[in-house]
């Protein structure tokens, strides 16, 4: 079962380029994560962490700033520190911010 899985991550990665998946709100994508998972942990611990990181992103998510700096919290109630956080999401608003300081 556990070559099985890591095989049917590979072709998602094969079948599906990078620039027309999903972003992952992870600064390690969901795919990789698993992928990991499964070699350290076996199927079951792959497919389990496909579940957890399936339920945390899929009904969106809120950015914030706290003591901390930036912070996302999920729709299942989790927060994910800024060093946490997929680049895809974090450079439009280091971007904005910036213009923003320039502007003042």
């Amino acid at each position: 079962m556990k070559w099985t899985f890591l095989l049917l991550i590979k072709l998602y990665w094969k079948i599906i380029p990078e620039n027309k998946r999903r972003n992952c709100l992870f600064k390690v994508t969901c795919s990789r994560l698993v992928y990991q998972e499964t070699i350290d942990k076996g199927f079951r611990g792959g497919f389990l962490s496909l579940l957890s990181r399936f339920k945390k992103c899929r009904s969106g998510y809120t950015l914030y700033t706290s003591n901390h700096g930036l912070e996302m919290k999920l729709a299942d109630g989790s927060i994910i520190k800024e060093d946490e956080i997929s680049p895809n999401i974090l450079d439009p608003i280091y971007h904005h911010i910036n213009f923003v300081k320039n502007i003042a």
